[in-house]
Order: structure tokens, then C-alpha cells, then sequence
């Protein structure tokens, strides 16, 4: 599965383990998990709304990051690397990318086109660890 701003795969796992295979594998590339938004418990108890499980983890390598602050300070605009993990199916979850390489390059310059790069390599790597 593919679009203009991401990329992923659907595996064949229970929810929670699919969480838990992706952070490792995160890990594995040296990101860390700034932030865990759970959309379907928000959206639950704020409008009583039933969804399948949806959650957005946001993905920060702090040694990349840096790079990028120093490189454009204004670029937290478009981090961290959000990583969406949903249910699609009973035994089916979702695990989609932010493509660093399509969202980075509104910032134009040079040195931030060949970190989107290294980003998007790196998760590529966790999509086929996962």
C-alpha cells in the first residue's frame, strides 16, 4: 500500500502485537516513541463513537532529528514521523509510514532532501522488520 505522503503493509497479527513489532523494530532504527495518540478511545469518549482499534504513534530518532533542527529550525512543523497502525479485519492490522522523503521535501534544501532520504530508508527497514 502506497500514497503520495506514505507507505506501509497490512500483517497478519493481533492488534497489540502489531504495536509492540513495530516499536521494537523502531527501535531496531533508532527511533523512540515521542507520543501515542490512540484515536479510537478519543474519539469513544469524547463522541461516543465506536471504531476499530486506530492509533498514531509519533516517531522521533533524536540523532536525526537534531540534524534537521540544525539544518531548518522551523522543520518541527513536520515532525515527528507519525507511524499509523490500525485494524483493517479481524487477525489484520495496518502498519503505515510517513513518507519523510514526500512531506520533507517542502522544505527545500539539499541537506534536508538527503536526510528525508535516510528517514525514509530506515523505515522502510521497520516496515519489513515488522
Amino acid at each position: 500500500m502506497a500514497s503520495k505522503y506514505g507507505f506501509g503493509k497490512t500483517v497478519a497479527c493481533a492488534f497489540d502485537e502489531a504495536i509492540e513489532r513495530v516499536t521494537v523494530a523502531l527501535q531496531t532504527e533508532g527511533f523512540g516513541i515521542l507520543s501515542d495518540i490512540d484515536v479510537a478511545a478519543t474519539l469513544k469518549k469524547k463522541l461516543n463513537a465506536d471504531m476499530p482499534s486506530y492509533r498514531i504513534l509519533g516517531a522521533c530518532n533524536p540523532a536525526l532529528a537534531q540534524r534537521a533542527i540544525a539544518a531548518e529550525p522551523s522543520i518541527g512543523l513536520l515532525l515527528p514521523c507519525n507511524v499509523l497502525v490500525r485494524q483493517v479485519a479481524d487477525g489484520e492490522v495496518s502498519v503505515e509510514f510517513m513518507d519523510a522523503d514526500a512531506v520533507l521535501q517542502l522544505v527545500g534544501k539539499p541537506e534536508i532532501a538527503a536526510l528525508a532520504s535516510e528517514v525514509r530508508q530506515r523505515l522502510e527497514r521497520v516496515m519489513a522488520a515488522v
